[in-house]
């Protein structure tokens, strides 16, 4: 509380057509489980995006909207000041969210039949967005050694003369690794060298924990023509259901081939609340995300101390960025049929399952600290007393 903001405080969601709350029992088997799955957070947006949604909705009509030049600018100063990339005005699509964005580039860049590599155990769109559209997934699988998830190059080269786009999650949802410079360096390289596309989708990139630092791949590369770099203030700020986020597109080329894409479809992302709470996020909810990295952090470490002195049979992947905590549960010695069932069943938690995010999740599960520390925490305990019934 000394910061200003309460993310302790919990409030109920139940009711307002929450997906977490209100789709438990579609997604789960059962509305009681504590939800801690879809990638959103319960806690309360910035008090700026509230006051200027308010404001806008006193305005009584909600019609047809443009762009404002602000809304660029505010975009362009968030690049500049968070993340040190020097972002000009007319390489910035705007767009309805990262997942339209996903399969647009794939439909973009690609034609059916041809292959699209992916680096699982990956955010679970990466991949409908390959194959829902006709085209060949290529899986070049993150290596799990001594409890860090790393890109396996060698294979990735492989992977790569037989591609035509590779899908980067940067951070990574959800092992929540955040690339180091010498690994999007060689990343880039490898692309470069079998003219690769790279779709960067770096949504979590402002929810970075000390000791790491997001690098945004844009900024290394000496091909503008190969890189499509996607942002958004949903992740940071909890307003995904708003729906807009930005691509940034250097290159004016590969920036006419992906608008005409989303020009056929007639897709806008034009929306008078969605483009006031995004400028109102990137202009004054700084603070705000200061103070909710250092309770995800604190969060996350308690999650790391519980587990290592009441649950010891699960490891956390070591978290560097996002507030998803990937959850090793092997030594549970489950199947993921039975693993479901307990968390779901008897421990009553509803988490994602690894096998989501591909077969390299199997035996896994994603767990959301996105929430007041003492839910989370009753998750946990909740998890310890199933176990020890059992």
């Amino acid at each position: 509380m000394s910061s200003g903001f309460d993310f302790d405080h919990e409030i109920n969601r139940e009711g307002s057509n929450s997906v977490k709350y209100d789709g438990r029992q579609n997604m789960f088997g059962n509305s009681d489980v504590i939800p801690v799955w879809v990638a959103d957070m319960d806690f309360a947006a910035p008090p700026a995006v509230t006051r200027t949604l308010t404001e806008r909705a006193a305005h009584p009509i909600y019609g047809y909207t443009l762009f404002p030049d602000s809304l660029y600018d505010a975009l362009i100063d968030w690049m500049q000041r968070r993340h040190g990339w020097n972002v000009q005005r007319d390489w910035i699509v705007m767009c309805p969210g990262v997942v339209p964005s996903l399969n647009a580039a794939v439909m973009a860049f690609t034609q059916p039949g041809e292959s699209v590599i992916i680096q699982p155990p990956v955010y679970f769109p990466f991949f409908s967005a390959v194959t829902q559209t006709g085209r060949k997934l290529i899986q070049n699988s993150l290596l799990l050694q001594n409890g860090r998830y790393t890109i396996d190059f060698d294979h990735l080269e492989h992977c790569m003369r037989q591609a035509r786009l590779l899908l980067l999650c940067s951070p990574h949802n959800p092992v929540g690794r955040v690339w180091q410079t010498s690994e999007l360096e060689r990343l880039l390289e490898i692309a470069a060298k079998h003219e690769v596309m790279i779709f960067s989708d770096e949504i979590h990139a402002d929810l970075i924990y000390p000791g790491n630092r997001h690098h945004t791949l844009a900024t290394f590369s000496e091909h503008p023509a190969n890189l499509i770099t996607a942002v958004a203030p949903s992740k940071t700020f909890n307003i995904p259901g708003l729906n807009l986020s930005a691509l940034i597109i250097p290159d004016p080329s590969t920036r006419h081939v992906i608008t005409k894409v989303f020009d056929t479809l007639h897709v806008s992302a034009s929306n008078p609340f969605s483009i006031t709470a995004f400028e109102s996020a990137y202009r004054e909810g700084e603070a705000w995300l200061e103070a909710l990295l250092i309770y995800l952090q604190d969060t996350r470490d308690s999650v790391e101390t519980f587990l290592n002195e009441h649950l010891p049979e699960i490891k956390v992947i070591k978290s560097e960025g996002t507030y998803l905590l990937w959850l090793d549960c092997r030594a549970m010695n489950m199947t993921d049929a039975q693993l479901k069932h307990f968390f779901i069943h008897e421990a009553g938690v509803g988490m994602n399952p690894g096998t989501q995010f591909g077969q390299e999740g199997s035996r896994f599960m994603r767990l959301n600290i996105g929430a007041p520390r003492p839910t989370v925490l009753r998750v946990l305990e909740k998890i310890r007393q199933a176990r020890k019934i059992e």
